[in-house]
């Protein structure tokens, strides 16, 4: 394997990732808002690229094509994801119609035991945001079967990909601090709730229609 080959295997890892994580969706839709609010920014943007990477690695070995040959495993994967999605949706869009005033400040200071709480929750809507998601593991199929056409140069399109995952939402998360002064005001978080919603609710409809259509 030569350092051409490599390099170029690695570029083509790090736009397919890229083409990939840069959509919206649940996941970015929740980096954003934390990334406003300034809540356990660093964690949670380290979560998400460490899953992606998780999970590229995982396809790159063969997960992927597995996933995609069991069809009751992606069923299940299918349920569990639209019912998040379902509940996510309808607690932004409560957010969104009924606003509280505590999530409407962007430099609240909680006590240490409200951060640890707060800390919790984020992480586990950050795992199931990933993990979730059934287009997660359709995609792994499709990563898995075009970096093995890289040969010996697999693991540099998985690692391309990788700094995809890190780039994007090191962005995404701490980008959008810049945007703290617009969130200063309770509109631009109800009129954010309610995009956050609207996204959640029609990727539930999205990932669940499959079921019924067969």
């Amino acid at each position: 394997m030569t350092a051409s080959a490599a390099l170029a295997a690695a570029l083509a890892g790090l736009s397919l990732g890229l083409s990939l994580i840069v959509a919206i969706g649940a996941q970015n839709a929740f980096v954003l808002r934390q990334g406003i609010r300034r809540q356990h920014v660093l964690v949670i943007v380290a979560m998400c690229a460490l899953s992606d990477i998780v999970l590229m690695m995982l396809s790159i070995a063969g997960t992927g094509a597995v996933m995609s040959a069991l069809p009751w495993a992606m069923t299940a994967i299918r349920i569990g994801g639209a019912i998040f999605l379902l509940f996510y949706g309808v607690l932004a869009a409560r957010r969104a119609l009924w606003p509280k005033g505590e999530v409407l400040t962007v430099d609240a200071a909680p006590d240490a035991a409200a951060r640890r709480r707060s800390l919790a929750a984020a992480v586990a809507t950050c795992l199931a945001v990933t993990w979730l998601n059934p287009h997660v593991y359709l995609d792994m199929a499709i990563v898995g079967t075009l970096a093995n056409g890289h040969g010996d140069a697999r693991w540099f399109f998985g690692a391309g990909m990788g700094l995809g995952s890190v780039l994007w939402f090191s962005a995404l998360g701490f980008g959008a601090r810049a945007l703290a002064p617009v969130f200063a005001r309770p509109l631009a978080w109800r009129i954010l709730d309610a995009a956050i919603a609207v996204v959640m609710l029609t990727l539930a409809v999205l990932v669940a229609l499959p079921l019924f259509t067969g």
